[in-house]
Parts: C-alpha cells; sequence; structure tokens
C-alpha cells in the first residue's frame, strides 16, 4: 500500500513538473525587447614562427536556402545532402567574414579589410573585435588585398568614404586590377557583380599615392609572397607567409564553406568568374597546403578559421588546429 502511494505520489509530481518549469521560466526569461547579451570577443592569436597572426572575427552574411542558387554546378539533392553530413542546416548558413592580420618586424599587415559594417547588418564587428585585441587600426603599414569582391575591400573606407587605415600601403594583384579597373569588362561578369568597377574607384580612392600593384610571385614584405589562385576573380590571390620552418597560407576564397567547397573541390559558386579556373586553383592550392601539412587561414571557414588541410577521396577537409590561451 505505502508503495502504491509514493508511486502515486511520484506521478502527480512528475505531471505537475511541466507547469512548475514554465511558471520558473516565465520568471527568468527576460523581458520583451531586452538586449540580448553580449558575445565573447572575436579574435585568436598564433604563431607562425617569430610572426605572430591574428583572426579577427567581423560577423557573417546569412544565406537562405543554401542548397539553391548558391552552387552552379550540383542540383539541390547533392548540396543538401553535404549540408545534412556536415551538420548543417539546410535552411540557413552563415557565411563568415574573417579578416588575418600578422605582426612581422616590417610592421603590422592586413590581408583584406572586411565588410566595414556596410553589407550586412549581422556583419562589420571588426573594429569592436581589434580594440578588444588591442589592435589599433593606425598602426596598420600594410593591407593585402587578395580580389576586389565587396565584402573584402568595403572595410577599406567608412560610409563616408574616408580611409579606415590612414597609414596603410595598399598592394593589390596587378590582374585584378587590370580587369576591375577596366569597365569594357563589365560584359564578362554576372549582373550581381558588376558593382565590382564601381566600388573598386571608391574603395581605393582615398588611397590615391598609397596604392601599389604586385605581380604573381612577388615577395611584398619579408615572408609574405603572393601566390596566383585565379577563377573567383580574374586576379584572385593567396598569401603564403614563412618565416623559419614554419609556414601559413592566408587563402581567402580559394574556398568558400569547407563543408561544400572542400569536400567537392570541383564544385562552383555563382560568385565564381571561371568556375573550372576556380576549381583548378583549389585543387593546386589546398593539395599543396595537404602535402607540406601547413597551416592556412581562410575568409569563410568557421571563426577562427585557422587549421590545416588533410586530403579526403577525391576532395579535402579542414582540420581546425588546437586552441590554446598561449601564443
Amino acid at each position: 500500500m505505502t508503495d502504491r502511494r509514493n508511486l502515486l505520489a511520484a506521478s502527480s509530481a512528475a505531471l505537475a513538473l511541466p507547469a512548475l518549469i514554465g511558471r520558473a521560466n516565465a520568471q527568468t526569461a527576460a523581458p520583451a525587447g531586452a538586449s540580448a547579451p553580449a558575445q565573447a570577443p572575436g579574435f585568436y592569436r598564433f604563431r607562425v614562427g617569430s610572426f605572430v597572426a591574428t583572426t579577427v572575427w567581423d560577423g557573417f552574411a546569412a544565406r537562405q536556402n543554401p542548397g539553391t542558387g548558391w552552387i552552379t554546378n550540383a542540383d539541390q539533392a547533392a548540396v543538401e545532402g553535404a549540408l545534412r553530413d556536415a551538420m548543417l542546416s539546410t535552411a540557413r548558413l552563415d557565411n563568415p567574414f574573417i579578416v588575418t592580420f600578422l605582426e612581422t618586424p616590417a610592421g603590422l599587415t592586413m590581408f583584406d579589410s572586411g565588410t566595414g559594417g556596410q553589407l550586412a547588418p549581422t556583419a562589420g564587428r571588426m573594429r569592436e573585435n581589434l580594440a578588444a585585441a588591442g589592435i589599433d587600426p593606425l598602426r596598420v603599414t600594410r593591407i593585402l588585398v587578395s580580389h576586389f569582391h565587396g565584402d573584402h575591400i568595403t572595410g577599406l573606407t567608412t560610409a563616408e568614404n574616408a580611409a579606415v587605415f590612414p597609414n596603410a600601403q595598399v598592394f593589390v594583384p596587378e590582374v585584378e586590377w587590370a580587369f576591375w579597373a577596366d569597365a569594357t569588362n563589365e560584359s564578362r561578369v554576372p549582373q550581381a557583380q558588376r558593382g565590382t568597377f564601381a566600388n573598386v574607384t571608391r574603395r581605393f580612392g582615398p588611397y590615391q599615392g598609397k596604392l601599389e600593384r604586385f605581380a604573381a610571385g612577388a615577395e611584398i614584405l619579408p615572408g609574405v609572397r603572393a601566390v596566383a589562385a585565379y577563377g573567383h576573380t580574374p586576379g584572385h590571390t593567396v598569401f603564403h607567409v614563412a618565416d623559419g620552418t614554419e609556414q601559413l597560407f592566408v587563402t581567402a576564397d580559394t574556398s568558400s564553406r569547407p563543408e561544400l567547397f572542400l569536400r567537392n573541390p570541383g564544385w562552383s559558386s555563382i560568385f565564381d568568374i571561371d568556375g573550372p579556373a576556380a576549381t583548378a586553383s583549389r585543387l593546386a592550392i589546398f593539395g599543396r597546403i595537404a602535402g607540406e601539412r601547413a597551416r592556412m587561414t581562410a575568409y569563410h571557414f568557421p571563426f577562427p578559421a585557422n587549421g590545416f588541410i588533410q586530403r579526403m577521396g577525391e576532395g579535402f577537409r579542414f582540420v581546425p588546429a588546437d586552441w590554446s590561451n598561449a601564443i
């Protein structure tokens, strides 16, 4: 009899539990309109020989229904299958913007510039994250630009078109410059990318007199060399960093989200000017990184976008580097 009474009491308590939890949640929930709690600062440092690299989070842009309209040579079922295999949503995919900085004896170098808070409401976080990292924009002495898509150069200037990094010299690939500086090439790019021609004039304008073009293979500063990775844009460039026996590849947009474009290097994005050339560059660059067991960063990989590449079947996979509180 005692056991029966205990069982009934336990059952009653279990039935009442959801209501109790609901009341507790109602009492502890944030009031309507309250601001969300702040996220941790987005920066991460690591060494490349005696150099110090820092990746800085600039936010993200959300892509709805990523299985459609993004990859031009794979059907929806294949893309959504790859997303599910990677434990990602088929309804929305966040595309990060991550900028790499490099401190060397030659000064502070920056690779691409972020969005400047002018492209997506969830982007434009770099300035606050630079402050958290103790990086003063006035200390940047060089900006190495991989290519001219808006998410890589908009952060060069404010919305009022003032230079954000006034003490920096800006280095651009000569092939990239030759293409986008010539308006007669507009017919050769998708309609959605034609705004890049005008954007180039606007974003680089405040840096006139401090703009320098470089050739593929050029050493831009001691330990940093340009590597052609054409296709995504006509002059898309990767940067190879080396100090002693250690090296880093700053890969820009050679691959967008690794769960899709590393696993399937033959896939082409709507943002690729030349899909087959972009695939050839992807295979060459990531094949080299994998073969040399080199470290790499990327613009659109999950933060802190710092790790290694391993061959997997016909493609590759991204292996994040160990996170460490020591530099």
